[in-house]
């Protein structure tokens, strides 16, 4: 390490303490990446864990002053290389800042550190009858800070929306140091530019979030549970846009092609259909004799479609098993091989259309891509399964992976729902906003970051 990279570090560890700063190689590799395991990633020349606010401003005052970017991270549950290090940059890894600071029932919000899991976020407000909604796979070990940075979504995105949907107000570390406070605790509120969704799904590139006012609903009700097999893409796709157009709003409702089915069954041995070519998983949670009504139209809106089984159940433990086998998908597949794994939102109507056109980008590239997704927002994850220590493959994987994207994008669609731009998609976002859109970012990332030392390469290209 250089003299000055030297007095850079010391000055970290003066402000932080030696328990707050990491120079070790043996460290800092462990805090290089992500879960997008094939995204680039660099070394950090130090890893930080700040305790508080004012541990943060130091930090960004010392890289401000010696020019040496920073690349903000929470539990590294990303998928789309966001948090992924830079050579020689600090990594400030937030998971030490995990205090709920405080639940106000009669505000219904919540106040909470970023390093607060999203689980432990959920159980914190459940003795106040309250609920968190945004739940991410990855709920019971991801951050509210990285949901946050990627504005990430989940299974209950159909009736609750994602997570800015539950901002009310952020406190903000900015490139220089200054701390912005923005939002508010009030149920509305107008006043100016409603900057705390600006910083919501800028993984890290304007500011480092250090504190969070979030909205809470009243905790749900006992769900009902509904699973229907179908034996074309076409009548799943059917049964969603009848959910749409009759007006029901589960609070759930999931999709698995056969891949998927086939890949949990091996892993879970849970006596799925697996001859099925699709796999919904609903649920209601209106609770009582509402959730019956609503889960028993969509087991007809199922039957009319021509699905294969209509199965449902009031069992709550039996609900859990079900989607269990949803949330195991990923995982599931993981047993095929490396996963690279896409993130493509359609409209509703064309998702039977994107199961179709991924089934013919596996057969074209000739490898296997398992889709798994939220039908109800249209947000789907096709995930492709390969061995990266064969060239061929790799080259075919990341063929497959831009294959996605432009189905997705043809199909009237958006090249992230939640995972993120990171950094396997800069080139992507570029071509889906356009370049008015595209001089606005830049023109934002320049007055908060003029010298591009926030989570550079992220989001926009290096330098842009």
């Amino acid at each position: 390490m250089t003299t000055l990279a030297t007095a850079w570090v010391d000055e970290l560890a003066a402000a932080l303490g030696p328990h707050g700063v990491h120079t070790d190689p043996d460290v800092t590799a462990s805090y290089a990446r992500d879960q997008a395991m094939l995204a680039e990633a660099g070394t950090p020349a130090a890893v930080v864990l700040p305790r508080d606010t004012a541990d943060v401003v130091a930090v960004m005052r010392v890289a401000s002053r010696h020019g040496v970017p920073v690349v903000p991270r929470g539990a590294g549950s990303g998928l789309a290389g966001a948090s992924n290090a830079v050579d020689g940059a600090i990594t400030m890894v937030m998971t030490r800042m995990d205090a709920v600071l405080e639940v106000s029932p009669a505000d219904r919000l919540a106040v909470v550190q970023p390093g607060v899991v999203n689980k432990a976020l959920r159980d914190a407000v459940a003795g106040s009858g309250l609920f968190y909604p945004p739940d991410p796979s990855s709920y019971d070990w991801c951050t509210i800070g990285g949901n946050l940075s990627t504005n990430s979504g989940g299974l209950c995105c159909v009736k609750y929306g994602v997570t800015t949907d539950y901002v009310l107000g952020l406190e903000v570390v900015l490139a220089d140091g200054q701390v912005l406070r923005t939002g508010r605790r009030t149920v509305k509120g107008v006043a100016g530019y409603d900057l705390a969704r600006l910083f919501v799904g800028s993984e890290g590139t304007l500011g480092v979030i250090t504190e969070a006012t979030l909205a809470l609903r009243p905790a749900p009700q006992k769900p009902v549970t509904l699973v229907a097999t179908f034996a074309t893409t076409a009548q799943t796709g059917q049964v969603v846009e009848r959910v749409v157009t009759t007006g029901l709003v589960p609070s759930l409702l999931e999709v698995m092609d056969n891949t998927c089915i086939r890949a949990v069954d091996d892993l879970l041995h849970a006596d799925l259909d697996r001859d099925a070519h699709a796999l919904l998983v609903a649920q209601s949670d209106a609770g009582g004799e509402a959730a019956r009504q609503d889960v028993e139209a969509l087991a007809q809106l199922c039957r009319e479609a021509g699905a294969q089984l209509v199965h449902t159940t009031e069992d709550p433990a039996e609900g859990d098993l079900l989607l269990a086998a949803r949330r195991m998908a990923l995982p599931a597949l993981e047993q095929l091989g490396t996963t690279l794994i896409d993130d493509v939102a359609v409209p509703r109507s064309r998702i039977a259309a994107f199961l179709d056109g991924c089934d013919g980008i596996a057969v074209r590239r000739e490898l296997t891509i398992g889709v798994v997704g939220h039908a109800g927002d249209g947000n789907m994850h096709p995930t492709i399964c390969f061995d990266p220590t064969d060239p061929d493959q790799r080259v075919r994987a990341f063929a497959a992976f831009d294959d996605i994207l432009e189905l997705g994008l043809a199909l009237g669609g958006t090249v992230t729902g939640e995972h993120g731009i990171g950094s396997l998609k800069v080139e992507w976002l570029e071509r889906e906003v356009g370049a008015v859109s595209l001089d606005v970012h830049r023109r934002i990332k320049d007055a908060l970051d003029p010298a591009g030392l926030l989570n550079p390469g992220k989001v926009l290209r290096r330098g842009a």
